[in-house]
């Protein structure tokens, strides 16, 4: 009998089938689908190491479990695919041009109303007629286009000199403990100096003539460039630097092969900043006995008390330091694209 009772027991072990209730699936984790397939499973923590998420059956056990529970996840496709909606809508060129145009136009709509209601004096605040009427007035006189085309032409320039010497400056410092140790202190001391504090000394050195406008301009777009194209090089990952070594580069080809492609992000955000800051430095360049362009404009009408053609000038330097912009960012998606 109790030979019999061994042998039965043993059969009930090794039977896959025999003697179980739903209550008694055995270790968690592993459910009567694994058994039913001869899923080689043992009890403990080995179980789930063996027969992983799915089964020999080929089955989640984790989606056979959402689904016992009632299909309390079943809204879960309903809400990705909603999010993924929301998200292909926020991508599209479209929507994001008509969301950017939303605020300009709520501003132009809100001075049109102060302008017109008599809220604010006109002495203060013209309406958007009165500045288009200048700008027309000014274009049939030929001078709206000059203005425009001079002043891009000097940051331009102004900003590709900067840039370009930040860049240098900042690789130098960035890869250089000497550099660092050298030029930092004194090009940090020289970055504090207001704009117009180099105007004055500007003319004595360079006189009146172009030279001194975009040497002061050149000088607002270097400081973006080199802080920032020193620290991202300061901080480039030096396991990545490490295997640039390994692969034989040194010196200039270690700084265009792994260094610049690392850092490509940061410095394409610091040309953006010094565009923006080249613009900021037009006003200052032009008040250097200037004649022409928008910062003239800007200083010759606020002398004669032209409050329209103020406006007219402020708006298009909005403009023209956006269109800037926008041109630098398709530079950014396709260094990004190409290097980063």
């Amino acid at each position: 009998m109790t030979a019999d009772a061994s042998r039965g027991g043993a059969r009930t072990s090794t039977d896959p089938g025999a003697g179980r209730t739903g209550a008694e699936d055995g270790p968690a984790g592993v459910t009567s689908v694994d058994r039913q397939s001869n899923a080689p499973v043992a009890d403990g923590g080995l179980a789930v190491a063996v027969a992983g998420p799915l089964g020999v059956s080929g089955i989640d056990r984790r989606e056979a479990s959402g689904r016992r529970s009632g299909g309390a996840g079943s809204a879960g496709p309903a809400g990705a695919s909603a999010v993924s909606t929301r998200r292909r809508l926020a991508d599209r060129r479209w929507f994001r041009i008509a969301g950017g145009a939303l605020l300009p136009l709520g501003l132009l709509v809100a001075w049109q109303l102060a302008s017109t209601s008599g809220a604010v004096p006109v002495s203060m605040l013209p309406s958007p007629e009165m500045v288009w009427t200048a700008g027309v007035d000014l274009a049939e006189r030929g001078l709206l286009g000059l203005y425009v085309a001079i002043s891009t032409q000097r940051v331009f320039i102004g900003f590709a000199v900067g840039a370009a010497l930040g860049l240098v400056v900042g690789a130098v410092v960035g890869l250089s403990k000497l550099g660092d140790l050298l030029l930092s202190p004194t090009l940090g001391a020289i970055r504090a100096v207001p704009s117009l504090a180099w105007v004055p000394l500007l003319i004595l050195w360079l006189k009146i003539g172009e030279e001194s406008k975009v040497v002061l301009i050149a000088i607002g777009a270097f400081f973006p460039v080199y802080t920032v194209v020193a620290a991202a090089l300061r901080h480039v990952d030096r396991q990545l630097l490490e295997a640039g070594r390994a692969f034989g580069l040194r010196g200039v080809r270690l700084l265009s092969v792994v260094q610049l492609p690392a850092a490509v992000p940061s410095v394409v955000s610091a040309l953006r900043l010094a565009l923006a800051q080249s613009w900021l430095f037009l006003v200052a360049a032009e008040l250097i006995a200037s004649s022409m362009g928008l910062g003239f404009l800007l200083v010759d009408s606020g002398n004669n008390g032209r409050i329209d053609r103020i406006f007219l000038a402020i708006i298009l330097l909005a403009v023209l330091g956006k269109l800037s912009d926008a041109v630098v960012g398709l530079f950014e998606r396709w260094a990004v694209r190409k290097w980063a």
